[in-house]
């Protein structure tokens, strides 16, 4: 009698006790948040492709300089805006070089150069523009690896026949940037890569015209802009109302401050501040999966200057950039993993696995997570924040307080087990 007493109790406590979680190791690992956490490279692997001195192979430490500062802050692609056009080719081919030594993934971001007029390229026809993509997808196999991205033709609106927002051509220009990903969905999957190639990026504005439900849906779910408002409020209100109208994933395929036209001159200080603040809010929008700052060298929205020396803002993309990771356990008081318990935390969802454990990227002053197991109480890990030398610290250990029925039934199973 007293023997199945005990083993009721004892069993009674375990379900009712709530479920535990065991403190991360010190590991120094780094996981993304964003799938794809990109530099732009636009104004040395474009803008300077003609010139003599990009020609010449010793300016491959400048492109190896460039590629090393993107890769030491926690990109997981650096995005490479070399024209499309045969000319152009070997100078691409050396970027992508650095990129694959630095174990970076590339997004290709050029375009035909006839599109906008870039370096008195004739124009080019929508027609032109799908059969040339086609063909370069297929003859250069070697430039792609699974994971890269390749956008045929970033911001379309700024050449070919205009703007949807002025000409009023918006069927046209639907069928145009789908026909793109089919075209090239096509030709990814003959030569075997696994590549995605449908972040068409556009300008805000026109992406809350163009893309609906149907064209997002179309376009494989994903709508990417490249977006240039005055406030981080503003850019974190529009990636909303655009992730609400269009149904999709938002990739923001340009992100940079500033641009003097909308944020006036900044001084350095200032522009580490706004996209700390931006990407604090961009942090907790779950339907953001991409991010490419615009631009790491030239410019005013620069990272870095020209000889390496290194902006304050640097380090605030590099804290988003190269999280620390929160290696937990979920375990009931009897040692039980728990699987496949909801974990959330930046209004994301993760699930431990079959043995209790999950991994969680820690963001800058963002330490509360909550924990959803079936048939325990509700709880919350106190992650708190990093440490100077970047490695997690252990979460707060203070114990839930046990209800009043489970201090009892301790209370009776103590007594009886003396007994």
């Amino acid at each position: 009698m007293w023997k199945f007493l005990i083993i009721f109790i004892t069993g009674l406590i375990l379900v009712l006790l709530p479920a535990r979680p065991i403190a991360p190791s010190d590991s120094g690992e780094r996981m993304p948040l964003w799938n794809v956490q990109s530099v732009d490279t636009m104004k040395y692997s474009r803008d300077i492709a003609r010139l003599d001195e990009a020609k010449s192979l010793s300016y491959d430490s400048v492109i190896e300089k460039q590629i090393s500062q993107i890769a030491s802050i926690g990109a997981t692609h650096v995005a490479i805006g070399t024209p499309y056009d045969e000319e152009f080719l070997p100078y691409m081919q050396r970027w992508v070089a650095a990129a694959r030594r630095h174990n970076l993934l590339v997004w290709y971001r050029g375009n035909w150069s006839g599109w906008e007029g870039w370096f008195e390229y004739p124009p080019v026809s929508r027609a032109q523009h799908l059969e040339k993509t086609r063909n370069f997808i297929l003859t250069h196999p070697e430039l792609f690896m699974d994971g890269d991205i390749f956008t045929a033709c970033p911001e379309c609106e700024n050449g070919g026949p205009g703007n949807p927002l002025v000409t009023g051509d918006d069927s046209g220009f639907r069928e145009f940037i789908i026909d793109q990903y089919r075209i090239t969905g096509d030709a990814f999957s003959r030569i075997n890569k696994k590549v995605a190639s449908n972040y068409q990026s556009m300008n805000g504005d026109l992406a809350h015209k163009i893309m609906d439900t149907e064209t997002t849906t179309q376009m494989g779910g994903i709508v990417s802009i490249d977006h240039y408002v005055a406030t981080p409020d503003k850019l974190l209100s529009d990636i909303r109302s655009l992730a609400a109208k269009s149904g999709g994933q938002i990739v923001l395929g340009e992100l940079g401050v500033p641009v003097p036209d909308i944020h006036g001159t900044m001084t350095p200080s200032q522009q580490a501040t706004w996209l700390k603040r931006a990407l604090a809010g961009l942090a907790e929008i779950p339907q953001v999966i991409a991010v490419n700052y615009w631009v790491n060298v030239g410019g005013s929205t620069a990272l870095w200057h020209f000889g390496g020396e290194t902006r304050p803002v640097v380090s605030e993309l590099k804290r988003y950039f190269s999280m620390p990771v929160y290696n937990g356990i979920l375990e009931n008081h009897s040692g039980v993993p728990l699987s496949g318990v909801r974990i959330v935390y930046l209004n994301r969802e993760f699930r431990s696995d079959t043995d209790g454990r999950f991994r969680l990227p820690v963001a800058p002053e963002q330490n509360r997570s909550f924990v959803f197991a079936q048939g325990y109480p509700d709880w919350e890990i106190n992650l708190q924040s990093p440490t100077e030398n970047g490695l997690t610290v252990i979460p707060d250990r203070e114990k839930k307080k046990a209800s009043l029925w489970t201090q009892l039934l301790l209370f009776l199973s103590r007594s009886i087990l003396r007994k």
